[in-house]
């Protein structure tokens, strides 16, 4: 079986990259991994988009068949990999990580584009400016909540091991700081996604994106 993922440095497609490092260090399995750089626009080549008409990552391709959607490529992987640990065996608790994930991709996801793309909800500038006035606000209120979440931790937010949700909550905070939020406002997450950023599966996956943990960079006067 060959399995390749397509992915973007920093992007969401962060989140099965880790889980594939994971996997490999687990099974000894080997996998194929094509990036795909967003500014360049390669997520727009007529390759690209038949095999994903989204233009979109992540894009996991097994066997030449094309699967999208970050929510679904995680349960084909749990459910691929069940040995893992990668989703809880029990349907109720799986379906609660499911849903948190779900949240992180369908909510905090969202608006955090508003911010960094208001150009693709208005082409007025003064619109612009509100729209991402407004999203750093939300998204910093989405961050409170994951910190919030982190008293419950066991120690990650997926139970006794890290997964899906703690990945994807590393890769928000990342982009928190593009959004202007100082990380030093967020100690426990902080602290949080730097315990996470240790383990050697997100150390992999951190070191071929060529990305680091903390992007806020303070306003100049």
């Amino acid at each position: 079986m060959t399995t390749r993922l397509h992915y973007a440095s920093g992007a969401c497609s962060f989140v099965p990259h880790a889980a594939l490092e994971t996997i490999a260090a687990a099974t000894g399995e080997t996998f194929e991994f094509a990036p795909i750089r967003l500014h360049k626009g390669e997520q727009r080549t007529p390759e690209y988009l038949a095999l994903n008409p989204n233009g979109q990552v992540p894009l996991l391709v097994v066997d030449d068949r094309p699967l999208s959607q970050i929510v679904a490529i995680c349960e084909y992987l749990a459910s691929r990999h069940p040995q893992c640990g990668l989703l809880p065996a029990d349907p109720w608790l799986r379906a609660q990580q499911l849903s948190m994930l779900a949240w992180m991709n369908n909510t905090v996801h969202p608006t955090f584009t508003h911010f960094f793309m208001p150009a693709k909800f208005t082409d007025d500038p003064a619109a612009q400016a509100s729209i991402k006035a407004q999203a750093a606000v939300q998204y910093r209120g989405h961050l409170e909540r994951i910190q919030g979440w982190l008293a419950c931790a066991q120690p990650w937010l997926g139970g006794e091991r890290a997964s899906f949700v703690d990945w994807y909550a590393l890769t928000l905070f990342r982009w928190g700081g593009f959004a202007g939020i100082d990380p030093a406002t967020l100690p426990e997450y902080r602290a949080f996604v730097g315990r996470l950023a240790d383990t050697p599966a997100v150390a992999a996956a951190m070191a071929r994106e060529k990305i680091d943990l903390e992007t806020y960079k303070p306003a100049t006067a």
